[in-house]
């Protein structure tokens, strides 16, 4: 076999003194065979307190100043007024690049960077791939909502105002507490791997940091509104692209422990080539042996029960957090009509290259290495800063923590947003005050936003308390909303839906999938529950499906049966509370424009999706265990991809807002204001 001429990893990396690699391969034991690399030195962070103090406070104070600056600029120069529309749409006249921006920025939460990597280091090449797929095909199929949106709803706010335009008042309330439920779901997990990594890294209590986290999302999106929320988005997102490439050309071209494909490939297959460890042995750090599930129990294979498994529980999982999100809707909402299904088909292809991208770098790097890594510390979200510290040592940390604590303030802004919307519009303009002016609604939009940075924290310390990790809640998550997924999308997307059936189902749906679950769970493990058997994949993958599927199928036999026929004609008239100003159609945004574009995302959104999640997982059976040649091709995929999607997301919002931009900068220089699309005219004015 090639391994046997390789030199055991911890003797490369001078952290072991054990026999080489052909008469470990004698030994009967994990702990005879290899000495895990260490990443920390036992209590000891690697990062000061005061570190963590400093990221958590003074990136929030810093966004919060920046935004609040950017949105002052824009209102000044560029005429934007901050009334309650603008405060909750961004004026609906968001562009393709920016829009794309956003969708990525909010996609990636703490468990993009962190889950991934975790499902990399258990089921190898597999585990980003799933990962990346399964959270892909739902942005690009809800583009096509977000253009259905803009064509029978033009002025809606919420999803839940399309529920209650069409069915009423008892449909409202209960798909209301579906996406309350679904924002609480999304910001817990961002604060449970937010406050894992800062505690590792830094040893800041994680009950502290779950509450100091949100505060500086709070700070910039109670000034701001959507439009600081956009701005704060491509911020982050060029900070987050920007590192994953340096992650990925680090892991396959540059470090000295690693530096090619090659040599992962080799590190790979030795590892796999140890004996699995005992028990006792992975509480200790040791990761290595065959991968139980995966054709030759190797980590270059795509054939993987496991990760099948994990791909299928991401895929329907994922649905119910973006067509159950109201900030997925929100940026639908702020989205030109023109751009609004380029921006998702956009977002979604570049969205794919986080979790593809870092994940085959870093997850893949923390095997090959021989990383100290319990599944515990797995679980939490802990295998990219363990491989990065082990790669580069202390400024691995520091590059983890920023990509992370970027990924957490762009999407807690947005559920911020997202919560404050629902209670204005769908609670206090709806039931309480419908007369409500455009200041009162700005008012509590900001109280909201305030209130849910509190909740947010409340509710991930309650999660850490019960011992519930990252992992365990990103694979619950689709049991408790999935079933709201194909109503919602029926509501906006079929006359002949029935309200009754659609708000029956997603009970039902819930009910359903919860039994699943535990009988799943009992039936596997001789009748014992708990927190651990609750989350295997079994039990998790069928309450999973059956959310999803159970509620369609009640939905639709029942509205065949009793079908309305509906005419949206209610969602046109959704009332706003401060009149939308006068906005000029470009000739994109016709109404035979608007149904070409319809006609388009639907199409390429389902081609799409059918490559990612069918056609190139197939193209891989043939291969079994990849060959080094395949793998290299892989890894080449994967730095292409993730270097061509950080260009055109960080250069395409720029040259397409150019004129803002230039209004703004011209407007500071006192240029005339009909010279501000002149970039020469900068120039001249200080020559």
């Amino acid at each position: 076999h090639f391994f046997l001429s390789q030199p055991s990893l911890a003797r490369v990396v001078g952290l072991s003194n054990r026999p080489h690699l052909e008469n470990s391969l004698a030994m009967s034991t994990a702990t005879a065979s290899y000495t895990p690399v260490p990443w920390k030195d036992g209590e000891t962070t690697v990062l000061p307190l005061g570190a963590g103090y400093g990221i958590v406070l003074g990136f929030g104070v810093f966004f919060s100043l920046f935004t609040t600056l950017l949105v002052y600029l824009d209102s000044k120069y560029a005429g934007t007024t901050m009334t309650s529309e603008q405060f909750n749409t961004a004026g609906r006249s968001v562009k393709t690049g920016l829009t794309a921006s956003v969708i990525v920025s909010q996609w990636t939460w703490a468990a993009t960077l962190l889950q991934s990597s975790n499902v990399a280091w258990a089921y190898g090449i597999s585990g980003p791939f799933w990962y990346a797929a399964g959270a892909t095909v739902q942005v690009l199929l809800f583009g096509i909502l977000a253009i259905e949106i803009k064509m029978k709803a033009p002025t809606a706010h919420t999803f839940l105002e399309l529920v209650n335009a069409r069915w009423g008042t008892r449909a409202h309330i209960v798909f209301m507490i579906y996406g309350f439920i679904t924002n609480m779901i999304v910001s817990a997990m961002l604060l449970l791997g937010g406050a894992a990594v800062i505690n590792a890294l830094t040893g800041m209590q994680t009950e502290l940091a779950s509450f100091l986290i949100p505060w500086g999302v709070v700070m910039y999106t109670f000034a701001g509104g959507l439009k600081a929320t956009f701005l704060a988005c491509y911020m982050n997102t060029a900070v987050i692209m920007g590192v994953l490439v340096y992650f990925v050309f680090l892991v396959y071209a540059s470090s000295p422990l690693l530096g090619e494909s090659g040599v992962v490939y080799d590190k790979l297959a030795e590892m796999v080539s140890y004996p699995s460890p005992t028990d006792a042995e992975k509480a200790l750090g040791y990761h290595c042996g065959p991968v139980s599930g995966n054709r030759g129990g190797s980590f270059l294979t795509m054939l993987s029960s496991d990760g099948l498994m994990f791909g299928i529980i991401n895929l329907v999982g994922n649905f119910g957090t973006v067509f159950m999100d109201q900030s997925y809707w929100q940026s639908a909402i702020a989205a030109k009509p023109s751009s609004s299904h380029k921006g998702y088909m956009l977002g979604g292809l570049v969205w794919f290259s986080i979790p593809f991208t870092l994940a085959t770098s870093l997850g893949l790097a923390a095997n090959a290495l021989g990383v100290k890594l319990t599944p515990s510390e797995a679980g939490q979200g802990l295998v990219p800063p363990a491989a990065a510290i082990a790669l580069i040592g202390v400024p691995g940390a520091v590059l983890v923590v920023v990509q992370l604590f970027m990924a957490i303030v762009s999407t807690g802004s947005a559920e911020c947003i997202a919560v404050s919307s629902i209670v204005v519009y769908d609670i206090y303009f709806t039931y309480i005050n419908p007369k409500a002016t455009g200041q009162q609604i700005l008012f509590y939009s900001r109280v909201v936003i305030a209130f849910f940075g509190v909740v947010m924290g409340s509710l991930a310390c309650i999660l850490y308390a019960f011992g519930i990790s990252l992992g365990w809640v990103y694979l619950f998550m689709g049991i408790v909303i999935g079933s709201g997924v194909i109503p919602v999308a029926l509501c906006l997307g079929w006359r002949k839906t029935n309200g009754t059936a659609a708000t029956f189902s997603v009970v039902t749906g819930s009910v359903l999938a919860l039994i699943t679950w535990i009988v799943t769970c009992s039936s596997l493990n001789d009748g014992n529950i708990s927190v651990d058997t609750l989350g295997q994949n079994e039990p998790m993958l069928a309450g999973n499906v059956v959310a999803l599927l159970s509620s369609g199928v009640i939905t639709v036999v029942w509205s065949l049966m009793f079908p309305e026929n509906y005419d949206f004609e209610s969602m046109k008239r959704i009332p706003t509370v401060e009149q939308i100003e006068e906005y000029v159609h470009d000739e994109d945004e016709t109404p035979e424009k608007l149904a070409e574009a319809r006609a388009w995302i639907t199409g390429w959104g389902w081609i799409v999706s059918i490559i990612i999640m069918v056609l190139w997982p197939v193209a891989t059976i043939p291969w079994g265990v990849f060959p080094k040649a395949i793998f290299s091709l892989w890894a080449s995929v994967a730095m292409v991809w993730g270097l061509l999607a950080a260009t055109v997301i960080i250069i395409l919002p720029v040259a397409e807002s150019w004129g803002d931009i230039m209004a703004v900068v011209n407007g500071m220089a006192g240029i005339p204001q009909e010279a501000k699309y002149k970039p020469q005219s900068v120039i001249a004015r200080f020559a």
